[in-house]
């Protein structure tokens, strides 16, 4: 019989997973600058590694729902770690031995993705799953070791760039696959149960006609466009609009909406039993809208920073509150509910920035006028949480 105690090697496990997809999406976009010099890979090829990625992400997500309850969880969540260890790992030698170093690139972006895209899916489930008080913060706490690593990731690799060189960045590429190869023990080793029995678990049709499930499609959506939209703009709209360095944006725009979204969590994972989830979600959306427009508003750069932050521990709850009150909502959703929730969200977080983008473009490559258009994410997120407060079904 497992105890209670014996699922810590599950949530560190877990913890870990979200780390390494971390690392997977922010360390090649660390190196553009190096591929373009070292390789001759121009800005428009640069721009397909992250959509690349994404799209590997959304594929994995809807395979997920098919698939996964027929192999296993144990086996899916190990197959994640091996994937994202090997993608990292072949991307230190892969590009140098191809004939087209960018093709090389981008074959190894897709192994790690789809590792990404299965620890995006099978994470919160499995945390969901496990015997603990409060799950909302558990999610919560859950979700904010990816805001961790994606800090790691950037002040790490940047720290040793700068004592070792970019030279060496397949170094690096090698001792991050580290963490993953790790993992594997980890997830072959904890105690993981299924959310939902395979004979108890909704079928995708009975999810579809579920009027609430589309609901909760539209919820995550906005979470993620409300997150991505700022997290992705967050550094060009510091050295753009506001005139600081590069240098300068990418810790206080990057780097600081990723502490203050994990602050978010880590302080929700820790008193949320005391908080309405909803009430906490609706005034997360509100705070939210409210740092979307300082920062469209700001004329000085401290207010643009304030705003770029305060939409960090805005956002911070959207993304792993939206899972939970889906979970709460449709206990049997299983699987594919946690597939399909991934799926909307990372839809959301490749819409909401090309939606910023293009409205950028439209008014004079002006980011402050493209996020105007951001506003209306948190804003339809805020009257869903309402009216899902209403239903009982």
């Amino acid at each position: 019989m497992i105890r209670h105690n014996d699922y810590g090697k599950t949530k560190l496990a877990c913890y870990l997973g979200f780390v390494t997809q971390a690392i997977s999406a922010n360390f090649a976009p660390l190196l553009f600058l190096t591929f373009y010099r070292t390789y001759g890979i121009s800005y428009a090829e640069l721009a397909l590694i992250p959509f690349t990625f994404f799209m590997t992400q959304l594929i994995v997500d809807f395979l997920c729902a098919r698939f996964v309850d027929r192999i296993g969880y144990r086996k899916s969540i190990v197959a994640a770690q091996i994937t994202s260890c090997l993608g990292l790992l072949m991307l230190a030698f892969i590009p140098d031995l191809c004939p087209a170093p960018f093709i090389g690139i981008l074959f190894c972006v897709v192994i790690y993705a789809v590792g990404s895209g299965l620890i995006e899916v099978l994470c919160s489930p499995i945390i969901e799953a496990c015997p603990f008080d409060n799950k909302a913060g558990m999610m919560s706490l859950l979700h904010s070791f990816y805001c961790w690593g994606s800090v790691g990731t950037i002040l790490l690799s940047t720290l040793f760039f700068v004592f070792f060189g970019t030279s060496n960045w397949r170094i690096l590429a090698c001792l991050w696959s580290l963490i993953p190869l790790y993992n594997v023990y980890n997830f072959a080793t904890c105690p993981i149960v299924p959310i939902v029995d395979s004979n108890e678990s909704m079928t995708l049709g009975q999810l579809f006609r579920k009027k609430i499930f589309w609901l909760f499609i539209i919820l995550m959506i906005c979470a993620g466009a409300s997150e991505l939209s700022m997290a992705q703009w967050a550094s060009a709209f510091a050295e753009s609009s506001l005139g600081i360095s590069k240098t300068a944006g990418d810790l206080l725009g990057a780097c600081g909406f990723a502490v203050f979204m994990g602050l978010s969590r880590v302080w929700y994972g820790r008193f949320g039993d005391k908080v309405d989830l909803s009430k906490f979600m609706i005034l997360s959306g509100v705070l939210c809208l409210v740092s979307y427009v300082l920062a469209a508003f700001s004329i000085v750069p401290v207010m643009g920073l304030i705003g770029c932050m305060l939409c960090g521990f805005s956002v911070g709850i959207m993304w792993p509150g939206s899972i939970s009150i889906s979970s709460s909502k449709l206990p049997k959703g299983g699987t594919a509910l946690f597939a399909f929730l991934a799926l909307a969200g990372d839809v959301g977080g490749a819409a909401g920035p090309a939606i910023v983008g293009n409205v950028s473009h439209m008014f004079g490559e002006n980011i402050q006028s493209g996020l105007w258009a951001g506003i209306v994410f948190p804003l339809v997120l805020v009257v869903c949480v309402n009216v899902l407060k209403r239903r009982t079904d």
